[in-house]
């Protein structure tokens, strides 16, 4: 009699475990990268009351089954579905990232290592990249030898935010090229049509060059004369001169020592100022542009003592400090294979870009300020800047485990490793290499199913309420067995 209470009692406690489970799965439906858990019940400990006989023909008796009275249910496991994947959740947040896969992101807190799906990031005080629950986002740093290479070590705190990172170095502009149309018939040539090329020096900052384009003879009309007339800087003053303040009168005069031009072989250097606008007078062979008469195409670029499709510039500056006068400008190739000789009603339209004409290199740039970051797919952390130069800043690493499901769940979002779930090897791994992939500004939602979970809590409540009835039958049972005594 007193076994089926303590049979009831048992089950009452294993469906009150079950309709915990469910009640905290429940109540996390909509906690970032939380994993439903499931519970199972087992028998327990069987009271045999006869053993099982064997047939017995001379004595002409069958054999008999064993008699066993179970002591109830008891849990067997709860366990939780690592491999189910939750929904994603659009956030546009660029520090947002979900896994696609049964990876972990790598975490640190307290100098530990933990292992979690929420990809809710934000960066610290510090600069460093870190969870709402404010532990370490652990990954690989930029090999020092290569930034461009991840060095794959022993994972460590990422730092996106330095002041290193705060700006990206200018570049000067190294290469330039000449496109468009020069129209035979284009009245401006015969004077001369102004051609301009912006570059930078290599400390960013931006300068415009001048050039004359002149048609050589009316009747032989596909050879040109180009020649240098001016480079100014940013604010429109030539590179030649300066302007300077004299009894409160504004006046330009040549720098000293004076700058030179080399386009090619042939110098251009300054002859006279303006003092009172700064216009300048340059001296200099001019360099002869040659298109082919009967097909309008680009023949070459010459010097005088070179010919082929691009002309070296070379700006001599004097000095800048204790900076030589070569290294505050790159050598700039300019091209002009891409420009054409067609007929267009007399009218020429002729433009430079920075950067070759295969893939913009050397195209120059100023200093670029900090912006943000971004995450790839691969989990690389890229800094953007003002003047469209990235900068590679690290990588989040990932975990595998054999067996996910017997990680720890610690709260907040995180798991440790036990003896069942495997090791972690301290390093990580690179989600592209193990053919799986971030996904940026979303983040992983419970994988929660609210319509199993109601189901469940209705089967658990109606085993809950029959083993009820187990203890207040067993109870009447009782209750008869002692008023027999009356």
């Amino acid at each position: 009699m007193l076994r089926s209470l303590y049979s009831g009692i048992s089950g009452l406690k294993v469906h009150q475990t079950a309709m915990d489970v469910i009640g905290n799965n429940i109540s996390n439906v909509n906690t970032i990268g939380f994993k439903a858990s499931s519970t199972k019940f087992s028998d327990v400990l069987y009271q045999t009351s006869q053993g099982a006989t064997a047939p017995n023909p001379v004595m002409g008796k069958a054999g008999t089954n064993p008699m066993s009275i179970g002591l109830g249910a008891s849990v067997a496991s709860i366990s939780t579905d690592m491999a189910a994947q939750g929904g994603a959740q659009r956030t546009d947040n660029a520090l947002d990232l979900m896994i696609n896969g049964t990876a972990f992101f790598i975490v640190s807190q307290g100098g530990t290592n933990y292992f979690t799906k929420a990809g809710a990031f934000n960066k610290d005080g510090q600069g460093m990249l870190a969870t709402e629950a404010g532990a370490y986002v652990m990954g690989w740093g930029v090999d020092p030898d290569n930034p461009n290479n991840i060095l794959q070590t022993s994972v460590k705190p990422l730092k996106i935010s330095t002041v290193d990172n705060m700006t990206s170095e200018p570049e000067g502009t190294s290469e330039v090229y000449f496109s468009g149309n020069v129209d035979q018939n284009d009245t401006a040539l015969i004077k001369g049509r102004t051609l301009q090329m912006e570059f930078y020096d290599n400390l960013g900052n931006k300068y415009t060059a001048a050039y004359k384009l002149t048609q050589q003879d009316t009747l032989d009309k596909n050879i040109y004369d180009i020649e240098l007339t001016d480079i100014k800087d940013d604010e429109g003053l030539s590179i030649f001169v300066e302007k300077v303040e004299e009894n409160g009168q504004t006046k330009y005069v040549a720098k000293d020592p004076t700058p030179s031009v080399d386009l090619g072989d042939n110098k251009f250097t300054l002859t006279n100022v303006d003092e009172d606008t700064g216009k300048v007078e340059l001296s200099g062979v001019a360099s002869t542009l040659t298109f082919n008469a009967s097909t309008g195409k680009f023949v070459s670029i010459d010097d005088g003592t070179t010919s082929g499709d691009k002309m070296t510039i070379k700006i001599n500056t004097g000095s800048v400090g204790d900076i030589s006068a070569e290294r505050l400008f790159s050598d700039i190739n300019v091209d002009f294979s891409a420009m054409t000789m067609y007929e267009d009603n007399g009218n020429s339209s002729i433009t430079a870009e920075r950067g070759d004409r295969e893939l913009g290199i050397g195209a120059g740039k100023t200093k670029g300020a900090y912006k943000g970051v971004s995450v790839g797919t691969d989990g690389r952390i890229y800094a953007a800047y003002s003047n469209g130069d990235t900068k590679l800043l690290g990588q989040i690493a990932v975990a595998q485990f054999t067996n996910p499901s017997a990680l720890e769940a610690i709260g907040n979002n995180m798991y440790k490793i036990t003896q069942s779930s495997g090791d972690f090897d301290g390093i990580g791994k690179d989600i592209s290499e193990i053919g799986l992939s971030f996904s940026t500004g979303v983040l992983e939602m419970s994988n929660v199913d609210i319509s199993t979970e109601f189901t469940n809590m209705i089967t658990t409540q109606r085993g809950f309420q029959a083993n009820s009835r187990i203890i207040t039958t067993s109870d009447t049972l009782l209750e008869e067995l002692i008023n027999l005594k009356r």
